[in-house]
């Protein structure tokens, strides 16, 4: 009860909410091109149980951000795995069978945490961030109660999307390029070749984001 009454507790929830909102764009461009496909009952699913399973997800992952992030390769193999999705979320009206993966609410749900796992790796860092802000000892309990609130409006956003894309389908071709360019990003600052990028490839996050967005497109 002495956390509730704490203003640094409420301003640090606060915080992680906001944070999640603003970095979770990506996330629900990814979340309304897996479920486009499939039959508007299970499109509700989908985005609900893929955003929930994504937010667990990624409360695990905020345990161990910066353990993480300082794994070599981890985001050159990431990247790779990200322009796969894209081209196959892409390729997704190709498919005739009516039990393609991507017709399938649980495959759906399966690339929408490959995805954000994918994708979550930086963003998990400023969410951890935002948590050191609490009381001591509350980091968890404020990631979980964060990121939990964070859920609706991820749900939400998500649904809005999916309707854009049915009235505006080049929508579902600039999402899957988004997911590329953020490969592109990925690519270049893994620890392994983060430096020799910066000092030898100017802008290369621009560079290589516009080659990755290109590349699934």
């Amino acid at each position: 009860m002495e956390l509730l009454s704490s203003s640094a507790f409420w301003i640090a929830l606060g915080s992680i909410i906001l944070t999640n909102i603003v970095l979770s764009g990506d996330n629900a461009v990814v979340i309304a091109l897996a479920s486009r496909n499939l039959p508007p009952a299970q499109q509700k699913k989908a985005i609900f149980w893929g955003s929930a399973a994504a937010i667990i997800m990624r409360v695990v992952l905020t345990v161990a951000a910066v353990k993480l992030l300082s794994l070599p390769y981890l985001k050159i193999v990431g990247a790779l795995l990200l322009v796969y999705i894209g081209v196959q979320l892409l390729t997704g009206d190709d498919d005739e069978d009516g039990h393609d993966a991507k017709d399938n609410i649980w495959a759906a749900i399966r690339t929408i945490l490959i995805a954000d796992l994918v994708m979550s790796l930086d963003n998990v860092v400023a969410v951890a961030a935002a948590a050191q802000k609490g009381p001591e000892g509350s980091q968890l309990m404020l990631l979980v109660l964060g990121l939990g609130l964070s859920i609706p409006l991820i749900v939400f956003g998500s649904t809005i999307l999916l309707k854009v894309m049915e009235r505006f389908p080049i929508i579902i071709v600039l999402g899957a390029a988004l997911l590329g360019y953020l490969a592109g990003e990925m690519l270049v600052s893994d620890p392994v070749d983060a430096e020799w990028f910066q000092v030898h490839v100017p802008h290369a996050h621009l560079v290589f984001g516009v080659v990755g967005a290109v590349l699934v497109v």
